[in-house]
């Protein structure tokens, strides 16, 4: 299992709740959700990958089940990983998106690779 397939629908949900156009991209083992061309959620194994505002990151770092994410070695500022039990209830899963989806806007994109 490279990612929780379950999760990553219960996502989907929220999203197309929400209204939210998007593209899904897998990616660092798990999927990665695109929103405006800019990394926005995911879903990594069993967890949730969030990318939120860095200026509420070590605010909502003491919630249920987030932790950061080190896949470098070293903590990035404004990603966090949310382990199963901080997704378990659908409330929780939405405010993770909604963080995200909020955050967006002001996100900068990755800089396009140049097609060889």
């Amino acid at each position: 299992m490279a990612y929780d397939e379950y999760l990553a629908e219960r996502v989907r949900t929220v999203l197309n709740r929400r209204k939210v156009i998007y593209n899904e991209k897998k990616m660092m083992g798990g999927l990665c959700v695109m929103v405006d061309d800019k990394m926005c959620v995911g879903v990594v194994k069993d967890q949730l990958m969030a990318r939120i505002d860095p200026e509420v990151y070590n605010e909502v770092l003491n919630r249920r089940g987030s932790k950061e994410m080190d896949f470098t070695g070293r903590p990035m500022k404004g990603f966090l990983f949310i382990k199963p039990e901080g997704v378990d209830l659908d409330n929780d899963l939405e405010y993770w998106v909604d963080l995200c989806l909020e955050f967006n806007p002001r996100a900068k994109a990755s800089k396009k690779r140049k097609a060889k």
